[in-house]
């Protein structure tokens, strides 16, 4: 059952990372151009706006890739006393922690979605609508989550210990 999930867990993840990564690029190219326009003495017109947004979306559309590939910290100073089975409800407990995170993430992001959308809150210089960025994290969190809870079920059932245990990963 979860060998099918994964597959389809992986399109979202990386999803996610390519909507980071086309971010990611046009901060670079806002940034080029803002530093060659103030060289000529005519900056770009809302690059701080712009780069502030996409700010937020490059960070939480790697989330679920990094824990997918295990690029989360982790802090292994006990696992040598540790009996194996604590080890592994920690291998199971981390990720639903982690879950929950983003699940309390996406909610709270969702109702201040609803509050920018109702008082129509923009950004400063451009006026981007402040409402587009913030589903964007809700989606985002609850992908991270989804992709926890996978975690945490795989790890329950066939006690894989993390990502660098898995075949295929992304």
């Amino acid at each position: 059952m979860l060998a099918r999930l994964w597959p389809w867990a992986d399109r979202l993840i990386r999803l996610s990372a390519v909507l980071g990564t086309v971010c990611l690029m046009l901060q670079v190219a806002v940034i080029l151009v803002d530093v060659v326009g103030r060289y000529f003495g005519s900056p770009l017109t809302g690059a701080r706006d712009i780069t502030q947004m996409a700010m937020t979306i490059v960070v939480f559309s790697g989330m679920a890739l990094c824990d997918r590939i295990g690029g989360h910290i982790s802090v292994d100073v006990f696992e040598n006393i540790l009996p194996a089975t604590l080890i592994r409800l920690g291998d199971i407990v981390s990720p639903l922690i982690g879950a929950v995170i983003f699940f309390g993430i996406a909610w709270t992001v969702w109702e201040s979605a609803a509050l920018s959308r109702m008082l129509n809150l923009a950004t400063n210089i451009i006026y981007l609508p402040k409402a587009w960025f913030q589903y964007a994290v809700v989606v985002m969190s609850i992908i991270t989550g989804l992709a926890m809870l996978l975690r945490a079920a795989e790890a329950a059932i066939s006690g894989k210990r993390g990502p660098h245990e898995q075949e295929g990963v992304i």
